[in-house]
């Protein structure tokens, strides 16, 4: 088994008991809740008279059900079920004490967003919610798990919940990433190389070259999809690129005990002699822009790369039946497939550096008359730093639909959805047939900067043969939109 790894540090740190059943009891840092899966957990606890325990390490907000538009906020939401589930957290929440980002709170978003950008995920931490991207927050160093509403009910009960520790396994990514390729290629390119079950029983340790080069943005993304290639967690080591973000949240230590937190943040890194459970490493010199072609985040191709016939794939079967669903020609390149609709947003690809990368290349440019397309920051947070910045108009200006915060398309729980046989081009993270509402519906996975290359022609391109522009906005401190103005 793995040894003297962050995972194996932070594990024992949060054990609290050996379980009769052999699982660990967790302790659990920081509980983050929306309104789909908690309303069952909450009456199961009313059931038994018990309150949540620690209210203080959760976190609330609403993001699958609500509606993207301004005036689809209005109370109560035209949708009868959305309306019950958000009056139901709103309810459950206040009695327990609970700090809710709900529609009236300007820094409301999706959970994976929230988290981070306000500064409650740190280092060293267990982070759940009832969501599988929960992953998400091991950009960190923090072990991050989705739950279901049972663990969910006892996390509120105990702070902690039963779990099987996982073997840890290390994602060596090496290389250094070319213009118009970012982490949302390297993560597509990780689970097309391992596999969608790759990562079952394990967690992964992503490291090395290409990911020590990227931001916290894109280290967010890499370990949001840590799930898509079947791992329970995914996680990158704290150094300062992480401090330096955290610094100055809202929610994060300030002076001399972020220091001392600094300084316990390091002991919890992976030791330089770790024992690794697997290691493997995937090259990321000359990666091309990726760009699914299937119906799940493994059956990926570079843009400039032909679609593989099924019998080249590992699940014939499979590949067969999603070429017939999107209708891809094997031996042909994804550059050229036309698209109807481009989706921008998501706890993968909703944040600030997200829509900056997409900015610059829409900037001058307007979308395909034939295309319908959405923008849908990831929080309130992160729509009133792009629109301080200008970079709302940008979108704007090209034809996009600029909306509110919320999960939107990503799985199409309001009115955000595909209509008929439409083809996306999206920077969410699941792509399985239905997943933004229509089960004629094709969606095809890819980098921010890429689905506005789509929108702009109003087919699949490869965005290294854009001129983008160097700069979009007026640059504002990324601890929000109110903030100094960054040099």
């Amino acid at each position: 088994m793995s040894r003297g790894t962050l995972y194996d540090k932070v594990w024992e740190r949060h054990k609290v008991a050996d379980l009769p059943n052999g699982q660990d009891q967790l302790f659990i840092g920081l509980h983050l809740v929306h309104e789909v899966t908690s309303p069952q957990a909450f009456g199961m606890l009313r059931e038994r008279d018990m309150a949540v325990a620690f209210p203080d390490r959760t976190v609330a907000t609403t993001d699958h059900i609500v509606p993207t538009t301004s005036e689809g906020r209005d109370r109560p939401l035209a949708d009868e079920r959305a309306e019950e589930m958000l009056t139901h957290l709103e309810q459950n929440t206040e009695e327990a004490g609970i700090r809710f980002f709900g529609l009236d709170d300007d820094r409301q978003g999706i959970a994976h967003v929230v988290g981070p950008e306000l500064g409650f995920v740190q280092p060293g931490m267990t982070v759940v919610c009832g969501d599988s991207h929960t992953s998400t927050h091991g950009a960190f160093g923090a072990i991050g798990m989705g739950i279901g509403t049972s663990q969910i009910r006892d996390v509120f009960a105990t702070g902690s919940i039963s779990a099987d520790k996982k073997a840890v396994r290390r994602v060596e990514v090496t290389g250094e990433l070319g213009d118009g390729v970012g982490a949302k290629d390297v993560i597509l390119h990780v689970i097309r190389e391992l596999g969608v079950d790759g990562g079952v029983g394990h967690v992964y340790e992503y490291g090395g070259e290409a990911i020590r080069s990227l931001d916290m943005e894109g280290r967010l993304a890499v370990c949001n999809m840590s799930i898509e290639g079947g791992a329970r967690a995914g996680y990158i080591n704290p150094d300062e690129t992480t401090y330096e973000y955290l610094k100055g949240r809202e929610f994060a230590p300030e002076g001399e005990e972020f220091e001392e937190r600094k300084q316990y943040w390091e002991s919890i890194r992976s030791d330089e002699d770790a024992q690794y459970d697997d290691w493997v490493e995937v090259d990321a010199d000359d990666l091309a822009p990726q760009v699914s072609w299937g119906t799940n985040p493994e059956q990926v191709v570079g843009v400039d790369e032909p679609v593989p016939a099924p019998d080249e794939t590992r699940d014939p079967e499979a590949a067969e039946s999603a070429q017939d669903h999107t209708e891809v020609t094997p031996g042909e390149t994804m550059e050229g497939h036309e698209v109807d609709v481009a989706f921008l947003g998501t706890c993968t690809n909703g944040r600030v550096a997200d829509f900056r990368e997409a900015a610059r290349v829409l900037k001058g440019r307007e979308v395909a008359d034939d295309v319908r397309a959405l923008a849908v920051p990831g929080s309130g947070t992160v729509k009133r730093k792009l629109e301080a910045e200008g970079i709302d108009q940008v979108f704007k200006d090209a034809g996009f639909q600029w909306r509110e915060a919320g999960c939107s398309m990503c799985l199409a729980m309001n009115d955000d959805a595909l209509e008929g046989d439409e083809v996306c081009a999206s920077s969410s993270n699941r792509n399985y047939v239905g997943r933004q509402g229509s089960t004629e519906g094709r969606t095809h996975l890819m980098s921010p900067a890429m689905v506005a290359a789509a929108a702009v022609e109003g087919a699949v391109t490869d965005v290294r043969e854009f001129d983008v522009a160097e700069e979009v906005g007026e640059p504002v401190d990324d601890r929000g939109a109110d903030a100094e103005v960054s040099e």
